[in-house]
């Protein structure tokens, strides 16, 4: 994969416009947009077809989690928008994300489109482990990661989401083609803001990340095109 098709810019954000406008000018230079649950609250499919329009793939961060059949018919509605990641919560289970992947597949096929890459959230990136000790969720994060990972294999879903630093571990216990999307992801000369466990875009790539989702260090640097381009070239070199 090269350098710049591994790069998702995070675009969160409710202006139609300026999700637009900076997927359009990020075209070609990264390997997609990722458009999160404000975006789709506020714009619903048209603004994700708005982006794509750009050029862009899209990977789709909403999240799902409910009960299978809402999850499956929620997976099936947004299938047809041509995505190329949607994601779940793994802490739905088994048969949640099952019927979440058959779903997409036999969407996509039904219609002739690609299938999306169907993966599953472990633990945000926003939490540390004082945080799972405060609701409950004990024992050492990285082995809540890899539980919910091999959980999410099982399910027959493509990949996780996780931390960079939970990488080797969920290696070792899923292997090499399992897909992993890590967001958290700054560079040196990016603020950390209010994500707890980060590593540099270089660092996760060595580790094994297969996307890196990069959000703020694109979207509000005064070049925006500037800073993704100097991200490439730094998991180039």
């Amino acid at each position: 994969m090269r350098p710049q098709d591994r790069i998702f810019c995070a675009i969160d954000t409710t202006d139609l416009d300026l999700a637009v406008g900076l997927a359009e000018k990020l075209s070609g230079v990264i390997g997609g947009a990722k458009l999160g649950k404000e975006f789709f609250a506020a714009h619903g499919p048209q603004g994700v077809r708005d982006v794509a329009k750009a050029g862009l793939p899209v990977f789709l961060d909403v999240k799902y989690h409910d009960i299978p059949n809402t999850v499956a018919g929620a997976i099936r509605a947004v299938t047809p928008l041509g995505l190329r990641i949607v994601n779940v919560h793994a802490t739905g289970g088994v048969e949640m994300m099952k019927r979440a992947a058959e779903a997409a597949r036999e969407t996509a096929a039904k219609i002739g489109v690609e299938t999306p890459w169907v993966i599953a959230v472990t633990i945000l990136t926003s939490l540390d482990q004082g945080d799972l000790d405060d609701v409950g969720l004990r024992g050492p994060l990285s082995d809540r990661v890899v539980k919910l990972a091999e959980l999410t294999q099982k399910a027959g879903l493509d990949g996780v989401v996780c931390s960079a630093q939970e990488i080797d571990a969920v290696r070792a216990a899923c292997g090499v083609d399992f897909k992993l999307v890590t967001p958290g992801i700054r560079p040196d000369w990016a603020a950390s803001d209010d994500q707890k466990r980060i590593v540099t875009p270089h660092d996760a790539v060595a580790r094994g990340a297969d996307v890196l989702v990069i959000g703020r260090p694109i979207t509000r640097a005064d070049d925006p095109v500037g800073a993704a381009r100097r991200i490439v070239a730094e998991l180039a070199g």
